[in-house]
């Protein structure tokens, strides 16, 4: 192994792609504690020292930006910009046939769906930050009744708009920077540094709080939880194609055989956060629907109060782990066109043994993706449910280190990350990485 990562560093390209990735990393993590303009800094960590937010309505979205939301830095709105909009960019090829069209022209139409994604970023941003600044000013963000602006007037808080925009534009440069001149791809290291910047503060709680038992019970099930997930997301149907000879000019090609990789997991992280996202607007409503002095809270609030607000209740569960697998079926239903991929085959020769070109074949595929895809829905939420699991059983805060959205990110950025660098080793030398 360390040999392994001795070869990596003596690859001049590859060691200086490794710094570059590096050195952009060090500058997203130091502006997650720059504080935005007009922020009281002192007065914002004596809030966090209340714990107010711990485990409260805007901790998954602080999992992401590092801690940052919270700190209200000028990165405080992290990478969640970006990841909303390529979302949207996406589900949209379904209903806007321009964006369809874009998809299949190839390098140049990606080219030009990034650039509606970065659009989308930006007003995005301005919605979340002018958001952002309204719960700051309001106290609703920290839950706290400190003061946090220093100057709460319209030029400050157009400042510090201004601020938060800015820097989630930097952030999508920074990873995109990254993914030109560095090592894998930018936002996904973005998103993995924003994750693991959690860890040890998460870790050390729960030493701190639950002792050396509960620690090492965590880890163990961290463990095991990092070897089921590399497992299921290595794992994939294979679906054999054969291609016929063809005659083109003077040359035969075809007769080769290949397959089509479908994995049990072919959604990600994405279901989950939909679930999550879905399940987080009954808690705004609430929040944004208080009574007021000396007035019962309405039956409607009380009902979101009891059963959505915390997470811990088993209709929360149950709610979060059904929608999970709906949004897989959703997801993995856009992303994955049978009909396109029947139809690609038919051009250039390829049927799957067995089975009939056209129709055949696209009821063949429908079948193979329905199938497959049913474990991976049950097994994504599962893995989503262990964060809930945990704040029953030990008391842990809901961005419990090994479960939910963080380990499949990691561990799936980690998994790409490594794959990319082996590839890169091994145009280099006779052996990567991996072996």
């Amino acid at each position: 192994m360390f040999s392994a990562i001795a070869r990596v560093f003596k690859t001049p390209d590859l060691r200086r792609k490794i710094w570059f990735t590096i050195a952009i990393i060090a500058i997203y993590r130091i502006g997650a504690f720059i504080p935005a303009p007009g922020v009281d800094y002192s007065a914002v960590q004596q809030c966090l020292a209340l714990g107010t937010t711990e485990g409260g309505l805007y901790s998954f979205v602080n999992m992401f930006s590092g801690g940052a939301l919270l700190q209200v830095s000028i990165f405080a709105l992290g990478i969640m910009p970006y990841i909303t909009a390529a979302i949207i960019v996406q589900l949209l090829r379904v209903v806007i046939p321009r964006f369809e069209n874009l998809q299949r022209e190839g390098p140049q139409g990606q080219s030009k769906l990034t650039q509606y994604t970065r659009y989308l970023t930006i007003a995005l941003a301005l919605l979340n930050a002018t958001t952002l600044v309204s719960m700051v000013r309001t106290g609703a963000l920290l839950g706290c009744d400190i003061p946090i602006i220093t100057e709460d007037v319209l030029p400050v808080v157009l400042l510090m708009i201004l601020s938060l925009v800015t820097g989630v534009a930097l952030i999508m440069w920074l990873g995109e920077q990254i993914t030109e001149r560095g090592v894998g791809n930018g936002m996904s290291i973005l998103i993995f540094v924003s994750i693991a910047a959690g860890f040890p503060g998460a870790m050390g709680e729960i030493w701190t709080t639950q002792g050396w038992r509960t620690f090492g019970t965590v880890m163990l099930i961290g463990l095991v939880t990092i070897a089921a997930v590399v497992f299921v997301e290595q794992s994939q149907r294979r679906v054999p194609v054969q291609y016929a000879k063809r005659q083109v000019g003077r040359r035969t090609v075809g007769g080769t055989s290949t397959y089509i990789p479908i994995k049990v997991n072919m959604a990600g992280v994405i279901p989950v956060i939909f679930a999550s996202s879905v399940l987080m607007l009954p808690s705004v409503l609430a929040q944004f629907n208080q009574p007021g002095p000396g007035e019962e809270p309405s039956a409607f609030i009380q009902f979101i109060q009891t059963y959505f607000v915390g997470g811990t209740h088993p209709l929360y569960m149950a709610a979060f782990f059904l929608m999970t697998i709906f949004f897989t079926y959703f997801y993995v239903t856009i992303t994955f066109n049978p009909n396109e991929v029947a139809e690609n085959m038919r051009k250039f020769g390829g049927f799957i043994p067995g089975i009939r070109a056209g129709k055949p074949t696209e009821s063949y595929l429908a079948y193979v993706i329905s199938r497959i895809t049913f474990p991976g829905a049950l097994y994504l939420g599962l893995i989503a449910l262990i964060p809930l699991i945990a704040f029953v059983l030990i008391g842990a805060n809901q961005n419990f280190p090994f479960g939910g959205t963080s380990i499949l990110i990691m561990v799936g950025v980690g998994l790409t990350t490594v794959k990319q660098i082996n590839a890169q080793m091994e145009q280099r030398n006779y052996e990567g990485l991996l072996r």
